[in-house]
Protein backbone atom coordinates (compact mmCIF):
# COMPACT_ATOMS: atom_id res chain seq x y z
CA UNK A 1 0.00 0.00 0.00
CA UNK A 2 0.87 3.48 -0.64
CA UNK A 3 1.03 6.49 1.81
CA UNK A 4 1.29 9.52 -0.38
CA UNK A 5 3.21 12.25 1.29
CA UNK A 6 3.89 9.44 4.46
CA UNK A 7 0.74 10.65 6.26
CA UNK A 8 -0.70 8.44 8.68
CA UNK A 9 2.99 6.92 9.05
CA UNK A 10 4.42 6.74 12.11
CA UNK A 11 8.50 6.21 11.91
CA UNK A 12 9.77 7.06 14.92
CA UNK A 13 9.19 7.56 18.78
CA UNK A 14 9.60 10.41 20.25
CA UNK A 15 9.81 12.07 24.11
CA UNK A 16 9.12 15.84 22.84
CA UNK A 17 5.77 16.36 22.28
CA UNK A 18 2.22 14.82 21.58
CA UNK A 19 -0.38 15.84 19.53
CA UNK A 20 -3.90 15.36 19.30
CA UNK A 21 -6.12 16.31 16.99
CA UNK A 22 -9.37 14.90 17.77
CA UNK A 23 -8.95 16.28 21.79
CA UNK A 24 -7.09 19.71 20.29
CA UNK A 25 -4.43 19.44 22.98
CA UNK A 26 -0.38 19.89 22.34
CA UNK A 27 1.66 18.71 25.12
CA UNK A 28 5.78 19.37 25.41
CA UNK A 29 7.48 16.57 27.54
CA UNK A 30 4.73 15.90 29.58
CA UNK A 31 3.41 19.71 30.24
CA UNK A 32 0.02 20.96 28.50
CA UNK A 33 0.81 23.94 26.46
CA UNK A 34 -1.23 26.14 28.32
CA UNK A 35 0.74 25.39 31.44
CA UNK A 36 3.78 26.47 29.79
CA UNK A 37 2.87 30.08 28.51
CA UNK A 38 1.23 30.52 31.60
CA UNK A 39 4.01 29.89 33.99
CA UNK A 40 7.20 30.10 32.05
CA UNK A 41 9.64 31.98 30.20
CA UNK A 42 10.48 31.32 26.29
CA UNK A 43 14.18 30.47 28.00
CA UNK A 44 12.73 27.96 30.81
CA UNK A 45 11.03 26.06 27.76
CA UNK A 46 13.49 25.72 25.74
CA UNK A 47 15.49 24.48 28.24
CA UNK A 48 12.63 21.71 29.14
CA UNK A 49 13.21 20.76 25.19
CA UNK A 50 16.44 20.15 25.29
CA UNK A 51 17.37 18.28 28.69
CA UNK A 52 13.75 17.07 29.74
CA UNK A 53 13.56 19.19 32.79
CA UNK A 54 12.67 22.35 33.91
CA UNK A 55 15.96 24.79 34.61
CA UNK A 56 16.65 25.34 38.31
CA UNK A 57 17.76 28.83 39.07
CA UNK A 58 21.53 28.46 38.61
CA UNK A 59 20.49 26.94 35.11
CA UNK A 60 18.45 29.34 33.71
CA UNK A 61 20.97 31.90 34.73
CA UNK A 62 23.65 29.88 32.56
CA UNK A 63 21.64 28.99 29.56
CA UNK A 64 20.45 33.05 29.47
CA UNK A 65 24.10 34.10 29.39
CA UNK A 66 24.94 31.08 26.73
CA UNK A 67 22.18 32.89 24.34
CA UNK A 68 23.73 36.35 24.85
CA UNK A 69 27.43 35.30 24.32
CA UNK A 70 26.25 32.61 21.38
CA UNK A 71 24.48 35.79 19.55
CA UNK A 72 27.65 37.41 18.55
CA UNK A 73 27.79 37.27 14.73
CA UNK A 74 30.83 35.96 13.53
CA UNK A 75 32.78 38.07 11.10
CA UNK A 76 33.08 35.78 8.33
CA UNK A 77 29.14 35.61 8.39
CA UNK A 78 28.46 39.67 8.53
CA UNK A 79 30.86 39.64 5.68
CA UNK A 80 28.60 36.46 3.68
CA UNK A 81 25.31 38.53 4.56
CA UNK A 82 26.89 41.82 2.83
CA UNK A 83 27.39 40.04 -0.31
CA UNK A 84 23.80 38.78 -0.44
CA UNK A 85 21.81 40.16 -3.35
CA UNK A 86 19.78 43.25 -1.95
CA UNK A 87 16.37 41.67 -2.96
CA UNK A 88 17.28 37.80 -1.56
CA UNK A 89 14.54 37.54 0.84
CA UNK A 90 14.65 36.85 4.55
CA UNK A 91 14.47 33.03 4.67
CA UNK A 92 17.27 32.60 2.00
CA UNK A 93 19.24 34.84 3.95
CA UNK A 94 18.99 32.72 6.92
CA UNK A 95 19.21 29.79 5.37
CA UNK A 96 22.50 30.54 3.29
CA UNK A 97 23.81 32.19 6.48
CA UNK A 98 23.14 29.51 8.75
CA UNK A 99 24.96 26.60 6.32
CA UNK A 100 27.73 28.87 6.39
CA UNK A 101 28.41 28.26 10.32
CA UNK A 102 29.24 24.56 9.22
CA UNK A 103 33.00 24.53 10.84
CA UNK A 104 34.52 21.35 11.55
CA UNK A 105 33.21 20.98 15.44
CA UNK A 106 30.12 20.87 13.96
CA UNK A 107 30.95 17.13 13.23
CA UNK A 108 28.66 13.83 14.37
CA UNK A 109 27.24 13.84 17.16
CA UNK A 110 25.15 16.74 17.62
CA UNK A 111 25.53 19.10 21.27
CA UNK A 112 23.35 21.06 22.84
CA UNK A 113 26.09 23.85 22.93
CA UNK A 114 25.61 23.48 19.11
CA UNK A 115 21.72 24.18 19.60
CA UNK A 116 21.75 27.01 22.06
CA UNK A 117 24.63 28.06 19.31
CA UNK A 118 21.99 28.12 16.45
CA UNK A 119 18.37 29.38 18.77
CA UNK A 120 20.78 32.20 19.86
CA UNK A 121 22.06 33.06 16.20
CA UNK A 122 19.22 33.10 14.51
CA UNK A 123 17.96 36.20 15.47
CA UNK A 124 21.05 38.23 15.32
CA UNK A 125 20.99 36.77 11.35
CA UNK A 126 17.81 38.76 11.18
CA UNK A 127 19.05 41.50 12.84
CA UNK A 128 22.29 42.19 10.99
CA UNK A 129 20.40 41.70 7.70
CA UNK A 130 17.66 44.37 8.45
CA UNK A 131 20.79 46.47 9.39
CA UNK A 132 22.16 46.01 6.22
CA UNK A 133 19.13 46.45 4.08
CA UNK A 134 16.69 48.87 6.28
CA UNK A 135 19.07 50.59 8.22
CA UNK A 136 17.58 49.65 11.09
CA UNK A 137 19.90 51.10 13.82
CA UNK A 138 21.31 48.67 16.29
CA UNK A 139 23.09 50.08 19.41
CA UNK A 140 25.32 47.14 21.19
CA UNK A 141 25.05 48.53 24.49
CA UNK A 142 21.68 48.81 24.72
CA UNK A 143 21.60 45.39 23.06
CA UNK A 144 24.04 43.63 25.27
CA UNK A 145 21.90 43.45 28.53
CA UNK A 146 18.68 42.08 26.73
CA UNK A 147 16.97 38.78 26.95
CA UNK A 148 16.43 36.43 24.27
CA UNK A 149 12.99 38.26 23.46
CA UNK A 150 13.85 41.43 24.15
CA UNK A 151 16.92 41.28 21.58
CA UNK A 152 14.78 40.07 19.05
CA UNK A 153 12.27 42.28 19.11
CA UNK A 154 15.08 45.00 19.36
CA UNK A 155 17.04 43.53 16.68
CA UNK A 156 14.27 44.19 14.10
CA UNK A 157 13.02 47.79 14.53
CA UNK A 158 15.90 49.54 16.66
CA UNK A 159 13.88 50.40 19.32
CA UNK A 160 13.45 48.97 23.02
CA UNK A 161 10.26 47.14 23.06
CA UNK A 162 7.06 47.18 25.43
CA UNK A 163 6.61 44.77 27.99
CA UNK A 164 3.21 44.27 26.56
CA UNK A 165 4.90 43.71 23.41
CA UNK A 166 7.42 41.14 24.63
CA UNK A 167 5.09 39.03 26.66
CA UNK A 168 2.50 38.57 23.46
CA UNK A 169 5.48 37.72 21.47
CA UNK A 170 6.81 35.37 23.88
CA UNK A 171 3.67 33.56 24.22
CA UNK A 172 3.50 33.22 20.82
CA UNK A 173 6.80 31.96 20.24
CA UNK A 174 6.26 29.10 22.86
CA UNK A 175 3.75 27.70 21.26
CA UNK A 176 5.48 27.55 17.94
CA UNK A 177 8.68 25.79 19.30
CA UNK A 178 7.48 22.59 18.76
CA UNK A 179 4.72 20.74 16.67
CA UNK A 180 5.63 16.75 16.49
CA UNK A 181 6.96 15.70 13.11
CA UNK A 182 6.48 18.51 10.39
CA UNK A 183 7.30 18.35 7.37
CA UNK A 184 11.10 21.08 8.50
CA UNK A 185 11.17 18.87 11.53
CA UNK A 186 11.30 15.80 9.44
CA UNK A 187 13.47 16.97 6.67
CA UNK A 188 16.20 18.05 9.92
CA UNK A 189 15.64 13.89 10.87
CA UNK A 190 16.42 12.75 7.82
CA UNK A 191 19.57 15.06 7.14
CA UNK A 192 20.80 13.80 10.45
CA UNK A 193 20.53 10.41 10.16
CA UNK A 194 23.13 10.05 7.56
CA UNK A 195 25.51 11.27 10.38
CA UNK A 196 25.56 14.24 8.90
CA UNK A 197 26.03 17.75 11.25
CA UNK A 198 23.70 19.82 12.60
CA UNK A 199 24.17 22.98 10.69
CA UNK A 200 23.20 20.66 7.77
CA UNK A 201 20.45 19.26 9.38
CA UNK A 202 19.00 22.88 10.42
CA UNK A 203 19.34 24.11 7.31
CA UNK A 204 17.49 21.72 5.43
CA UNK A 205 14.67 22.39 7.76
CA UNK A 206 14.67 26.00 7.42
CA UNK A 207 14.66 24.94 3.41
CA UNK A 208 11.59 23.11 3.99
CA UNK A 209 10.15 26.26 6.18
CA UNK A 210 10.32 28.58 3.37
CA UNK A 211 7.90 26.33 1.42
CA UNK A 212 4.63 27.88 1.22
CA UNK A 213 2.58 25.07 1.99
CA UNK A 214 4.27 25.12 5.68
CA UNK A 215 5.89 28.14 6.74
CA UNK A 216 3.23 30.20 5.32
CA UNK A 217 2.87 33.66 7.08
CA UNK A 218 -0.44 34.98 8.46
CA UNK A 219 -0.67 37.44 5.83
CA UNK A 220 -4.25 36.99 4.89
CA UNK A 221 -5.04 37.32 8.55
CA UNK A 222 -3.86 40.65 8.83
CA UNK A 223 -5.80 41.39 5.22
CA UNK A 224 -8.87 40.48 7.26
CA UNK A 225 -7.87 42.53 10.31
CA UNK A 226 -7.26 45.21 7.77
CA UNK A 227 -10.17 45.23 6.35
CA UNK A 228 -12.58 44.94 9.03
CA UNK A 229 -10.60 47.83 10.10
CA UNK A 230 -11.78 50.27 7.00
CA UNK A 231 -15.62 49.02 7.06
CA UNK A 232 -16.29 49.10 10.79
CA UNK A 233 -18.17 46.23 11.11
CA UNK A 234 -16.76 42.60 11.42
CA UNK A 235 -19.60 40.62 11.06
CA UNK A 236 -20.86 42.05 7.60
CA UNK A 237 -17.20 41.90 6.15
CA UNK A 238 -17.36 37.74 7.50
CA UNK A 239 -20.31 36.98 6.32
CA UNK A 240 -20.02 38.75 3.07
CA UNK A 241 -16.83 36.54 2.97
CA UNK A 242 -18.56 33.19 3.53
CA UNK A 243 -21.28 33.94 1.31
CA UNK A 244 -19.10 34.95 -1.48
CA UNK A 245 -17.50 31.75 -1.44
CA UNK A 246 -14.11 32.72 0.34
CA UNK A 247 -12.05 31.26 2.88
CA UNK A 248 -12.02 33.17 6.34
CA UNK A 249 -7.92 33.35 6.86
CA UNK A 250 -7.20 32.22 10.27
CA UNK A 251 -10.32 29.89 11.22
CA UNK A 252 -9.47 25.81 10.53
CA UNK A 253 -6.63 23.85 10.80
CA UNK A 254 -5.66 20.34 8.88
CA UNK A 255 -4.26 18.51 12.01
CA UNK A 256 -7.10 20.01 15.17
CA UNK A 257 -10.41 19.05 14.58
CA UNK A 258 -11.20 21.47 17.42
CA UNK A 259 -10.40 24.28 18.75
CA UNK A 260 -5.86 24.67 18.26
CA UNK A 261 -5.08 24.70 21.74
CA UNK A 262 -2.05 27.24 20.69
CA UNK A 263 -4.97 29.43 19.85
CA UNK A 264 -6.60 28.93 23.03
CA UNK A 265 -3.92 29.50 25.58
CA UNK A 266 -2.16 32.70 22.83
CA UNK A 267 -5.88 34.38 23.64
CA UNK A 268 -5.82 33.32 27.49
CA UNK A 269 -2.80 35.49 27.37
CA UNK A 270 -3.74 38.16 24.90
CA UNK A 271 -6.75 38.62 27.29
CA UNK A 272 -4.33 39.63 29.95
CA UNK A 273 -2.95 42.54 28.28
CA UNK A 274 -7.13 43.30 26.98
CA UNK A 275 -7.14 47.71 26.45
CA UNK A 276 -3.19 47.63 26.28
CA UNK A 277 -2.87 47.32 22.23
CA UNK A 278 -5.62 48.14 19.81
CA UNK A 279 -5.13 45.37 17.08
CA UNK A 280 -4.88 42.66 20.27
CA UNK A 281 -8.23 43.97 21.28
CA UNK A 282 -9.60 43.82 17.61
CA UNK A 283 -8.28 40.60 17.05
CA UNK A 284 -10.52 39.29 20.08
CA UNK A 285 -13.92 41.22 18.02
CA UNK A 286 -13.06 39.41 15.10
CA UNK A 287 -13.03 36.28 16.26
CA UNK A 288 -15.75 36.60 18.11
CA UNK A 289 -17.65 38.08 14.87
CA UNK A 290 -15.88 35.13 13.17
CA UNK A 291 -17.18 31.86 14.83
CA UNK A 292 -20.89 33.52 15.25
CA UNK A 293 -21.08 34.07 11.24
CA UNK A 294 -19.21 30.26 10.50
CA UNK A 295 -21.44 28.59 13.24
CA UNK A 296 -24.83 29.99 11.49
CA UNK A 297 -23.83 29.41 7.74
CA UNK A 298 -21.83 25.94 8.09
CA UNK A 299 -23.63 24.60 11.40
CA UNK A 300 -21.46 21.24 12.14
CA UNK A 301 -18.33 22.31 11.15
CA UNK A 302 -15.59 22.51 13.16
CA UNK A 303 -14.24 26.10 12.09
CA UNK A 304 -12.40 28.04 15.50
CA UNK A 305 -9.44 30.18 15.09
CA UNK A 306 -5.98 28.84 14.64
CA UNK A 307 -2.46 29.66 16.35
CA UNK A 308 -1.88 31.97 13.37
CA UNK A 309 -5.03 34.08 13.46
CA UNK A 310 -3.65 35.43 16.77
CA UNK A 311 -0.01 35.48 15.87
CA UNK A 312 -1.25 37.84 12.71
CA UNK A 313 -2.84 40.54 15.96
CA UNK A 314 0.63 39.75 17.93
CA UNK A 315 2.79 41.02 14.35
CA UNK A 316 0.70 43.83 13.44
CA UNK A 317 0.86 45.00 17.15
CA UNK A 318 5.10 45.27 17.52
CA UNK A 319 4.53 46.63 13.76
CA UNK A 320 6.55 43.67 12.10
CA UNK A 321 6.63 43.68 8.35
CA UNK A 322 4.92 40.96 6.79
CA UNK A 323 8.93 39.38 5.44
CA UNK A 324 9.74 38.56 8.78
CA UNK A 325 6.64 36.55 9.69
CA UNK A 326 8.05 32.99 8.55
CA UNK A 327 11.44 34.39 9.56
CA UNK A 328 10.18 34.60 13.43
CA UNK A 329 8.24 30.98 13.40
CA UNK A 330 11.35 29.86 12.05
CA UNK A 331 13.12 31.40 15.22
CA UNK A 332 11.15 29.67 17.82
CA UNK A 333 11.12 26.61 15.97
CA UNK A 334 14.86 26.46 15.45
CA UNK A 335 14.38 24.95 19.85
CA UNK A 336 12.32 22.30 18.13
CA UNK A 337 14.28 21.27 15.13
CA UNK A 338 16.90 20.61 17.68
CA UNK A 339 15.76 18.79 20.73
CA UNK A 340 14.14 16.44 18.05
CA UNK A 341 18.02 15.92 16.30
CA UNK A 342 19.39 15.25 19.71
CA UNK A 343 16.62 12.85 20.29
CA UNK A 344 17.70 11.19 16.57
CA UNK A 345 21.08 10.45 17.32
CA UNK A 346 20.48 8.59 20.92
CA UNK A 347 19.57 5.80 18.63
CA UNK A 348 19.74 6.80 14.81
CA UNK A 349 18.65 4.57 12.19
CA UNK A 350 19.14 6.69 8.35
CA UNK A 351 15.66 6.97 6.69
CA UNK A 352 15.30 5.05 3.92
CA UNK A 353 11.28 4.60 2.48
CA UNK A 354 10.72 2.78 -0.89
CA UNK A 355 8.66 3.90 -3.99
CA UNK A 356 6.62 2.26 -5.86
CA UNK A 357 7.80 1.97 -10.12
CA UNK A 358 5.46 2.50 -12.68
CA UNK A 359 5.71 1.56 -16.21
Amino acid sequence: MIYPGLKGIACTETRISDIDGEKGTLIYRGYDIEYLTENYTFEEVAYLLWFGDFPNEAELTWLKEELKTKRVLPDHIKQLIKLLPADMEMMSVMRTAVSALGTPEFGWKPTVDQAILLTAIVPSIIGYRLQQTKGILFNEEIAQSMDYMNYYLYALSGNVPSATHVKALETYMILTLEHGLNASTFSGRVTLSTESDMVSAITSAIGTMKGPLHGGAPSGVIDLLEEVVASGHAEEVIRAKVENGEKIMGFGHRVYKTMDPRAVALKKKLMHMAGKDEWLDLAMDVEKAGIKVLQELKPGRSLYTNVEFYAAAIMKAVNMDPSLFTPTFTASRVVGWTAHLLEQCENNVIYRPSAVYIK
